[in-house]
């Protein structure tokens, strides 16, 4: 089980303040999370490849969804406020405004 003071130390790295009765809850269940990663560490997996997910993988795409051709640039900007002929012009958002 973890001390007290173990728990204060980490309590310390998260800048944390914790009363003794807290110190004294956490150390039990820290100690218990740690107890069930310890016991999942000694799980064998060999011959286990990685697995990202356990559910079947599956399209979200829809079965008519092709792709098709966009706005030109031409059409695209047509509506903008202000361009340079081949960009949308939007004022600064960050650093200096000029």
């Amino acid at each position: 089980m973890l001390s007290p003071e173990e728990v204060e130390h980490i309590a310390r790295l998260a800048r944390l303040h914790l009363s003794p009765e807290e110190r004294e809850r956490f150390a039990q269940q820290l100690s218990t999370v740690l107890d069930h990663a310890a016991a999942l560490a000694e799980v064998n997996v060999e011959g286990i490849p990685p697995t990202a997910t356990v559910l079947p993988v599956h399209s979200v795409m829809r079965a008519d969804d092709t792709p098709e051709h966009g706005l030109t640039r031409e059409e695209a900007l047509r509506n903008a406020p202000q361009t340079d002929g081949a960009f949308f012009i939007v004022p600064a958002t960050l650093g200096d405004e000029e």
